[in-house]
């Protein structure tokens, strides 16, 4: 078996920080939001969320602010 390295794919997602604690429905169930989460849309529409230190190693600004 050979290993190689590969890197993700550019992708504009939206995403908001959310400032209560929520239940979201996701692809792999319920999952518990907690305050200062990140939720993410991901391509296809479907949510998830994303703790802020991962979030902030993970992506980057681009373009716009939108509300």
């Amino acid at each position: 078996m050979t290993t190689r390295k590969y890197r993700k794919k550019p992708v504009v997602i939206e995403a908001y920080q959310t400032d209560k604690e929520m239940i979201i429905h996701t692809l792999e169930g319920d999952m518990k939001v907690s305050v200062g989460d990140y939720i993410i849309t991901g391509v296809n529409g479907e949510q998830y969320p994303c703790k802020p230190d991962i979030f902030e190693k993970t992506y980057e600004p681009v373009g716009n602010i939108s509300e």
